[in-house]
């Protein structure tokens, strides 16, 4: 036994090794990174098609036109962890008993060592969940697609999953969640996407190895969970990374890196065959992966594999186009052309060349109960403020609104939904099917905007907006101008004027939306002077849509 410790020992350090000797950067993309563990796809083959399992061969990708135009999606961050309704990474901070959720677990559960967190799992039943009512909800706010959370890193999977025996159809729920997530989205004529986080657990984990996380298949016997093995969801049998008992830790070793202990085949491969399955099943129109880069790099290939099988099984299922749109985070400018960048509660500080999309959420990630007694979710008004400046900048926005575990919405929730939709109803033409104009926006709030740290983060950072901030879209010949407040005088947009050389056509009227009445204007070489309207359909975005004459139109706006 100490002899098999002391080679998984030296095992580790041997790869740790060759994980810094093959990769030239922390945060994992270069593409002459060799991987070490190379997953075996005999199971589950790659779909075939153009795209290889190679950074330069996924530089072919093209971010499909629906997805441009699309703009907006909501997702349902539901899984096990809302059981407790006590936040995000609860399956890890319960372990961490100086913890606020490892107190909250003790006065509520008990010891981790008796009710660890597939007990919780047991305990959740999704007992009120209603696909088909919730779906009817987010597309009346506008949303063009929909994300269901496929699998977090607690490594539970909310499917009939092929390779995970740790999944709703089999234990706590007894559902099928993703399938009737798909159903519900497509019968809505929404986009599905699911989001995939699982390839962390290996590390994420780790805490509960003082508890129940190094159970397994024989210490069931005459327990609920007889004939299940916990190692299938904990993945527990290796030596520890470093600190791994720190709350932070997880977020320094997201990379394999940092100390981090590093996955081996058999986890890997599990997690290839799992993801394709997903796939194969539900042939989702996005996928995001809760990862820099793709899932496991740079310790293993597996992202990549699935990445091509992915685009390759959206060009078999679309005549040769690949549909599909995958998300990662932290990319360099090259990953960039091969994947979408996804900024997590964050937004770029100007136009970026290529589409994008923020995820953000109302509260936290998974259900937190507090936040509702407290009534501290985002507003309506933050969540279009965000939609706006995102949508000028060449970007989409993921909103998450957490469900509860027995898989409902609160009031206050369902306020904010409802006030999303309001605003849609009366402004959705200068969000949906637009484009970037030359310019984003201008005011104090552009002018000081915070920078992005590693995944995104600068949500919030900046200056707060005010009636003086103006963010621009463009459709066609019409030029939309959101102002973030309602003006008590003339409004003076700088950019606008004809010595900025770069809106000179010919107005043929400016109008509000959800106004009743003309507006008049006055363009100058210092500005383009618009009266205040006398009344306004709200008072945190009103739109102003500048409508050229047509000769002019292509002239001065050109093709975005």
């Amino acid at each position: 036994m100490i002899q098999t410790t002391f080679r998984k020992l030296l095992l580790g350090c041997f790869f740790a090794a060759l994980l810094s000797a093959f990769s030239v950067r922390a945060e994992g993309t270069n593409p002459v990174s060799i991987p070490m563990v190379i997953v075996n796809t005999s199971k589950e083959p790659i779909a075939k098609g153009k795209f290889e399992p190679t950074w330069d061969s996924l530089k072919q990708y093209q971010v499909p036109e629906w997805f441009r135009d699309a703009k907006f999606g909501i997702w349902a961050h539901w899984g096990p962890q809302c059981q407790p309704e006590d936040g995000d990474w609860y399956a890890r901070n319960m372990y961490l008993t100086n913890t606020a959720q490892g107190k909250f677990h003790a006065a509520n559960y008990g010891s981790p060592k008796e009710i660890g967190f597939k007990d919780v799992i047991h305990r959740w039943q999704a007992q009120n969940w209603d696909p088909k009512k919730l779906m009817a909800l987010y597309k009346s706010a506008g949303a063009q697609y929909f994300f269901a959370l496929a699998n977090h890193h607690d490594n539970f999977d909310n499917w009939d999953s092929k390779y995970q025996p740790w999944n709703s159809v089999d234990v706590g729920p007894r559902k099928n969640l993703i399938g009737g997530w798909a159903k519900a989205a497509r019968d809505e004529g929404l986009r599905f996407g699911v989001s995939v986080h699982a390839s962390h657990a290996w590390t994420w984990y780790e805490p509960s190895q003082e508890y129940d996380g190094n159970l397994t298949l024989t210490n069931g016997k005459f327990l609920w969970w007889e004939g299940l093995d916990p190692q299938e969801l904990y993945a527990q049998h290796h030596a520890k990374s470093e600190d791994s008992s720190k709350n932070h830790t997880g977020h320094l070793q997201w990379v394999w890196g940092g100390g981090a202990s590093l996955p081996d085949q058999a986890y890997c491969d599990k997690y290839y065959n799992r993801t394709v399955d997903l796939i194969n099943k539900y042939h989702p129109d996005l996928i995001y992966f809760d990862d820099t880069a793709l899932p496991l790099w740079p310790a293993s290939d597996a992202g990549l594999k699935i990445a091509a099988h992915y685009y390759n099984s959206s060009s078999q299922l679309n005549k040769g186009r690949n549909e599909a749109v995958l998300f990662g985070k932290v990319l360099d400018a090259e990953q960039r052309k091969c994947m979408v960048w996804d900024i997590e509660r964050g937004a770029s500080p100007e136009i970026e060349p290529l589409p994008w999309q923020t995820d953000t959420c109302i509260g936290q990630w998974h259900y937190q109960r507090q936040l509702f007694n407290n009534h501290h979710y985002k507003t309506t008004k933050t969540v279009i403020q965000t939609l706006c400046d995102v949508v000028s900048k060449n970007g989409n926005l993921l909103l998450n609104v957490p469900l509860r575990g027995d898989g409902t919405i609160d009031t206050d929730e369902q306020e904010v939904v409802e006030g999303i939709a309001k605003w849609m109803a009366v402004n959705r033409q200068c969000i949906f099917g637009t484009r970037p104009w030359k310019k984003c926006g201008e005011g104090p709030a552009l002018e000081s905007a915070a920078p992005l740290t590693r995944e995104g983060f600068n949500e919030g950072k900046g200056k707060p907006y005010t009636v003086e901030d103006f963010r621009y879209t463009t459709k066609g010949n019409i030029l939309y101008v959101i102002q973030f407040g309602r003006p008590a005088s003339a409004i003076h947009l700088k950019l606008l004027g004809t010595n900025a050389n770069l809106f000179n056509g010919n107005i043929h009227r400016i109008q509000l939306l959800g106004g009743d009445k003309k507006l008049a204007w006055n363009q100058t070489k210092d500005a383009l002077e618009i009266a205040a309207p006398v009344k306004a359909p709200n008072d945190f975005a009103i739109v102003y849509k500048i409508t050229l004459e047509s000769s002019f139109w292509k002239r001065w706006f050109g093709k975005n």
